[in-house]
Formats: C-alpha cells, structure tokens, sequence
C-alpha cells in the first residue's frame, strides 16, 4: 500500500497553511544564508588584499596612527633575524571634490621586490604627452601616483590623467603613471615614493609599517618575541594574519547577532509547522483512526506524520538557500561587505557557492519542519482508533492547561543564565537567556489562556459568553493559534525596544558630545589630515568666534592580537562633567594625569576607575590615572580621552583634527561659517552644524538596522498570515459545533461575532505573551547581548505608542481573520454538518 499520496496529499489539501510554515522557514533559511555568506565574502576579499599587500613578509611592525620613528627600519634591517626589510608610509586620503577616501602608501621601490612584490608599480608603456612619458624612475618623482585597476575603476582615471589629493589644507596635484599589477582585485589601491609621501602628508621622519621577511630558518614566533623586546612602547610586531583575525572578531559580533535574529524566523516558521500540523491532526483523526484500525503501526503513522513537516522544512530550506543568495547580492549592492555596520568598508567582494554551507542551511531548515511537526505526530499517533471513529472530537486538541510548572522553571533558569561571561567575544548566555524566555512562554501559553478566561465577565451576550467559555475549556486550542503569535510578536518587541532604547541612547550621547555652535575639520576623520598651529591660530582669530576646541585623533596599540584603541585629546573638565560618564568619577590626585576610559576599555582590558595604568604615547610608556568610564558608540575596540593640554605636555605634538567653536554673543552664524571656510584654500575646511551632525549619525544608524527592520516586519506578516492559517483549520474542523449552534437557535452573525471573539481572544493571549516575553527579551539585549558583543550600555526607552497600536492592530487583524475562516466553514447547511456525527 502506497501511503505517500494519503499522508503526502494532505500539504496540498492545506495550501495556505503550508505555504506560510514554509514561508516563516525560507525567511529564517535565506537571513541566515545571506548573512553567512556576505561575512564569508567580505572576510575573503579583507584577507585578499591584505595578503597582497604582506607580500612575503613573515611579520610586520606597526605603530600609532600617527606613525613611529623611521629609525627603527635601520635596527631592524640589521638584526640577523631579518632578510629583507621594507618601510612603508600608509595614509587615508581624501580625494579632491569627493567624500570618499583612497588608500595610499609611500614604499621604497628598491625594498619591495624582496618582501612585498605585489606593491611594485608598474610605469605605463605610452602617455597621450610625450613629455609626460613615464619610465621605471618614474616611482621616484614628487607628482607621480600608481593606482590599482579597482582605483582607477572607481575614480575614472587611466594613466596620464590627473589626480587631486588633499594633504592637510593642500591639494596635490598628481599624474597617474601607471597601474599596481600584483594588487588584489577590488582593493583601491595608491602607491607614491616613500619620501614624496613623508614631505607631502607631514610625515618626515615616520614610518606607519615595516615590513619584514625572516632569515632562512627562523621561527616566525621566536623572532617575534626577539624583536619586541628592542621596539618602543606602543609599537607592536605581528604576523601579517593577524589583522584579518582582528577584522573577523570585530565584525563578528554583528554577524553572529543577525544570525540568532534568522534563527528566531526559523523558529516562528517551526511554531507554525507546528500550528499547522496540529490543526490538521484534529481534521484527519477520523482518517487516521481508519489507518490504524486497518493495520497501520502507531510507529508508520509517527513516521509519516514527520514526514510531512520535514517535507515542508526542505522545501522552505531549498527556497531559502536560493533567497539567500539573492538577498546577499542585493544587501551587497545597498549596503556593501559590512551589512552597513562599517567593518569592511570600500571592499566590493564577490560571492562564492558554498555546498557544504548550503546543505547546513538546507538541513536546518529540514530540522525546523521535524521540530515543528513532533508533538502533533505524537498526539496522533497515541490516540484510540475506536473512540476516533466515533466522531471528531476536535476538542481534544491540547485540552490540557500545558505544562505551567517547567514554563516557570524554564522562565526563571533564564534570569542566572545572563550572567555567563562571554564565550570568544560571543553573549552565549544571553542566547540562552533568549532562548529560554521563549520556550517557557510558550509553555506557559495554555496556563494564561485560561487565567484570561477565567477573568472575563460570565455575563453578556452569547456569543461573548460562547467565546470565554471555549477558551476556558479548551486553551489548547488558543495555544495553537498564538503560538506564533508569540514568537513573532516577542521578535518584534524585543527588537522595538531595543533599537528604540539604542536610538536614544545614541541622540542623547551626541547631545552631549556635541556642545558647541560648529564644527570644523580638514576633510574626513579617516584621512587624517591635520590643522598645524598656524592654522589653529587663524580659526582662533576669526570675528565672530567665541571660544575654540580643539581635538587631536590618534590610535595606539596596547597588546599584540588586539586592535589598535582611540586615544582623543580634547579639553575635558577635572570631574569629567562634560561626557557622557557610566558611574561615579573618581580624580586623580595631586601631581597624577587623569584619562577617561570608554565601557570598552573597562571590558576587554579591566580597566577600572581610580587604577594606575601606562599608556604608550610618543613612544614612552606613561603612567596615568583612570578617572571614570565614558559611554561610547563610535569605537568598538575601546576609547581613551585625555585632557588636552596633557596630551601636548606628554608628547609635544601641536597638531589637532578637528575644532568645536562657539559663537561670540550677537554673533551670526552663517557670516561666521563663511568667514571660517575663508581661512584656508576653497574646498579645504568642512562646517557642520551639531544637528547636521546628529541627522548625518542617526540616518548611518538606521541603514545599519535596514536588517532587522525588515526582519521585523516579515516576521510580524507571517505570524499574522499563521493566525489566519490556523483559526481557517480550526473553523473548517468546527463545522459540526456550528451546526449545532444553528439548531440552538445561533444566527450566522452571532456566530460570526463568537468567532471574532475567539480570534481576538486567542491573539490577544499571544500578544500579551509576546509583549512580555519581548520586554524581557529586550532587556536581555540591552544588558546582555549588546554589552558582551559590543562593549556598550544604553538606557532603557519602550515606545510604548507603537507597542499598543501594533497590538491593537494583529488583535483586529486576527478577529477579522477569524471571521473570514467562519464564513468559509459555515456556506454548508447546518443539517448536513450535524449529520456527520452519525
């Protein structure tokens, strides 16, 4: 006996049903897909071109932003550890009338072919000017640049054009005289003469890397270890690998957190397997009661029964593998290798098939299906042929009032589990926080069902009466509805909360760091280009201009295997009164400098306020005093601000980044603004208002969530359309109480009003569930996840507004759903469904 076509069949009999299981599935599958497989990408193409860029160095040493002493490269050079060594001046900047940055590095031609091969310029054979033609000397010219193919791509040049660069508050002029043939495809790439670019960006005497290639037989850890000991505090030396494990543990965080939002999809697509499934285990039991009493095994009929779910799992899992692929091209395109996160900027990677990636994603979406299917086919399978065949009993689905005692057990194992510190950088107590809020929330289900029932009036009309009492007697049935509900309502909540909380979080934080009337820099933060004192002197000087701050931007490197932290030299009040501080300060005493560590600092270093602690600024160790924790959003990796004015004492560097200028009284800031942009060549200084300042941050915020709005929004759609899936099962299996209602005396529209009761009721239970579960999901986000992944706290801020009007809208939405699915199961005559009983 074939029983594929009886078991099999029944998907087809639900098509809508099916169709939204799958569909919650396939979301979860395609999220995590493209997730996975964008990081892959980005990582892949990050690794690329740092790979290109080493060359055959064994290690590099790297410094402070800002660079080191260039006298290093002659120690190291003649250590006997090291073969070859190659100086390299790498620099952020701005190209002329764009906002985009180029990445250019000063090498030593005559140092590259031995370790960095890849770097070597290649002089273009041909110029459109004779006069121009470019040769093999053509590297050691002032006004010549070598551009990748992706540069050149990108900036729409070709050897002999000309390109703009700013350095500071000038612009070079260059040639483009050829192409770099060894670079990796899609890295945008600059190359200049080392000393060229030395003179031009203000580097004489600095180097920014040294590259090394080890002697034959040489260990590269053993040399490691030989030549820090030589090297100056905050010069670090690493193998080159070593950056592309940085970049993956930054981002990883991120990815990793996108993912557990695809595996809560993947578990409402599991939720409404389960919906599904169960309802039609209450349409067939008389189907299945004749299957067994004709020889079917209780074992076959489980099989079977799991069977169907899991063929619902592989189909949403082989629709969800293709839609993340699709989705991951299309987010490249948007957002770029980062997801709008900023970790792989620049990078425009190429996606790769994975197959043994895919059968993962294709497997977990089979094992949602089964999970989802497990306890239906149980059901099924225990119940007693000869009672089955005697009439539907449609009630009998989940009757009992749950398991209430290990929802609240499972409920309070998830509040100690919080305190699990971070696995690999990775909130895996968090994850299992989350995980157990939703399990004991939906174990809890039928318990809160009937408590709802039991709190509602026992008078009123019928149909009220009606509706209260089957919730009552059969909160199974609600459970089933709103079990989806839930988790796609928990989902959205949790994800309200804590994107409201972080926006906020983030406005306040600028407020504060963001005091004065304008703000003025030379290009962008990244290209680092500088005002000298000259220049500070002139902005100072403009009428109009009250007060003048300015800020110096450096990065320092604190321990081998970490990425380099901020370091932000600004003017900072004695009791830190004027950032954004976490918790008490606690100065420093007589004689002792005092620096400001952001969360992050206090996380992965220990950092705590009051302790001494030695920072490596101008190449010396120096002993400074931890005064208090700031809150920062912009720096992952962590923040040190000092007080101005010590800064320059420390290491007597006059330069600044950036200005905060407040306006004289009566000042007009827009004569200002123009007077201020007058200082320096056209184009060179950038205004912006605070509140352009805020609008730009907040607008980068939002395109970092464009992901997990849209999960959000599927989310709460297909836990919506699982709603109407089940209460159309449920009605069509109801056919026979409705009948009986008729004979009662029931009109079509009181019955009708019942059912949307019914619905309001039962989506009202998920709701409610899903709202308190979600809030407790969200402060574990807040507290736990976000402060393990990223090293940041927020504060708590519920919009409560949209909160109550989604609410208010899924109730509406379900009772209308609810009334619909009556009306399809009520167009027979009321006689002949009461007939079936018999």
């Amino acid at each position: 006996m074939n029983l594929a076509p009886v078991f099999l069949g029944s998907l087809a009999r639900r098509r809508t049903a099916t169709l939204f299981s799958m569909a919650a599935i396939c979301l979860g599958v395609a999220l995590g897909m493209a997730v996975h497989a964008i990081h892959e990408a980005a990582l892949t193409e990050f690794g690329r071109g740092l790979r290109s860029m080493a060359g055959e160095a064994d290690l590099q040493v790297k410094g402070p932003r800002g660079g080191f002493d260039e006298g290093l490269y002659a120690l190291l050079a003649a250590r006997p550890e090291v073969a070859a060594a190659s100086p390299v001046v790498e620099v952020e900047t701005q190209v002329t009338g764009r906002d985009e940055t180029l990445q250019l590095l000063g090498v030593d031609v005559f140092t590259l072919p031995r370790v960095t091969p890849a770097l070597l310029p290649r002089p273009a054979e041909d110029a459109a000017d004779t006069s121009e033609r470019t040769d093999r000397f053509a590297i050691l010219a002032e006004d010549t640049v070598f551009l990748s193919a992706a540069a050149q791509s990108a900036l729409g040049l070709k050897s002999g054009d000309r390109l703009r660069l700013r350095a500071g508050e000038q612009a070079l002029d260059l040639r483009v005289a050829g192409d770099l043939p060894g670079a990796a495809e899609n890295r945008r790439l600059a190359v200049m003469d080392i000393a060229a670019v030395q003179a031009r960006f203000a580097k004489l005497g600095r180097l920014t890397r040294i590259d090394l290639r080890l002697a034959e037989g040489v260990a590269p850890e053993a040399a490691r270890l030989g030549l820090q000991a030589i090297l100056p505090a905050g010069v670090l030396i690493e193998a080159p690998e070593a950056a592309e494990d940085q970049a993956a543990n930054l981002s990883r965080a991120y990815r990793v957190n996108l993912t557990m939002l695809a595996a809560i999809a993947l578990l409402t697509g599991g939720f409404l397997v389960f919906s599904a499934q169960a309802l039609s285990v209450v349409r067939r039991r008389t189907e299945f009661a004749f299957l067994r009493a004709i020889g079917l095994a209780r074992r076959d009929l489980f099989i079977w029964l799991l069977a169907e779910g899991a063929l619902v799992g592989l189909a949403g899992g082989l629709v969800g593998v293709a839609l993340g692929h699709g989705l991951a091209w299309a987010m490249l395109t948007l957002l770029g290798g980062d997801l709008g996160a900023g970790y792989f900027a620049g990078l425009t990677p190429q996606l790769q098939f994975q197959p043994g990636v895919t059968a993962v994603y294709v497997a977990l979406g089979v094992l949602a299906g089964v999970a989802g299917a497990w306890l239906p086919a149980r059901e099924a399978a225990t119940v007693s042929p000869a009672q089955a065949l005697k009439a539907g009993d449609d009630a009998a689905l989940l009757g009992g009032r749950g398991h209430p005692r290990l929802g609240i057990a499972v409920l309070a194992a998830s509040l100690p589990v919080c305190w699990i510190p971070p696995i690999n950088g990775l909130p895996v107590g968090g994850y299992l926080a989350v995980a157990g809020l939703l399990a004991g929330s939906v174990l809890l289900l039928p318990a809160v069902a009937s408590a709802v029932a039991w709190l509602l009036p026992q008078r009123g009309p019928v149909p009220a009466r009606l509706a209260a009492a089957r919730l009552g007697a059969a909160p199974g049935h609600a459970v089933v509805a709103a079990a989806g509900v839930l988790t796609s309502v928990a989902l959205a909540a949790a994800m309200a909360i804590m994107v409201a909380s972080f926006r906020e979080s983030v406005d306040e934080w600028l407020s504060e760091l963001l005091p004065a009337d304008l703000y003025l820099r030379v290009g962008t933060i990244q290209s680092g280009s500088l005002l000298d004192e000259a220049l500070q002197a002139r902005i100072s000087a403009v009428p109009g201009v009250g007060r003048v701050n300015f800020t110096r931007h450096e990065s320092l490197r604190l321990a081998a295997g970490q990425a380099p932290v901020g370091l932000i030299a600004r003017p900072v009040a004695a009791d830190g009164r004027d950032l954004p501080l976490v918790g008490a300060a606690l100065p420093p005493g007589p004689g002792e400098t005092a620096i400001w560590v952001s969360e992050a600092m206090q996380d992965l270093y220990g950092w705590r306020p009051g302790q001494r602690v030695e920072v490596p600024l101008a190449g010396q160790p120096v002993p400074l005093r931890v005064a208090g924790i700031w809150r920062d959003y912009a720096r992952q990796t962590g923040a040190l601000m000092i007080d101005l004015a010590d800064y320059r004492r420390l290491t007597g560097d006059p330069l600044a980044n950036d200005a905060a200028i407040w306006l004289a009284p009566g000042a007009a800031a827009a004569q200002v603004a123009a007077a201020l942009t007058a200082v320096g060549d056209p184009g060179t200084l950038q205004l912006a208002y605070p509140g352009e300042i805020r609008a730009i941050s907040l607008r980068v915020f939002d395109r970092t969530f464009a992901v997990t709005y849209l999960l959000e929004a599927v989310a709460v759609a297909i836990g919506l359309a699982g709603v109407a899936a089940s209460f159309a099962a449920l009605a069509a299996a109801r056919r026979r109480e409705f009948g009986m209602l008729r004979h009662l005396g029931l009109t079509r529209r009181q019955i009708g009003w019942m059912l949307a009761q019914e619905g309001a009721l039962a989506a009202g239970v998920g709701v409610l569930g899903g709202l308190l579960a979600g809030g407790a999901i969200g402060l574990v986000l807040i507290e736990v996840v976000n402060r393990q992944s990223f090293h940041w706290s927020m504060d708590l801020h519920v919009p409560w507004g949209s909160l109550a009007w989604f609410a208010g809208a899924l109730i509406a939405l379900a009772a209308a759903a609810a009334v619909l699915a009556g009306r399809q199961a009520m167009r027979q005559d009321a006689v002949l469904a009461v007939r079936e009983d018999w």
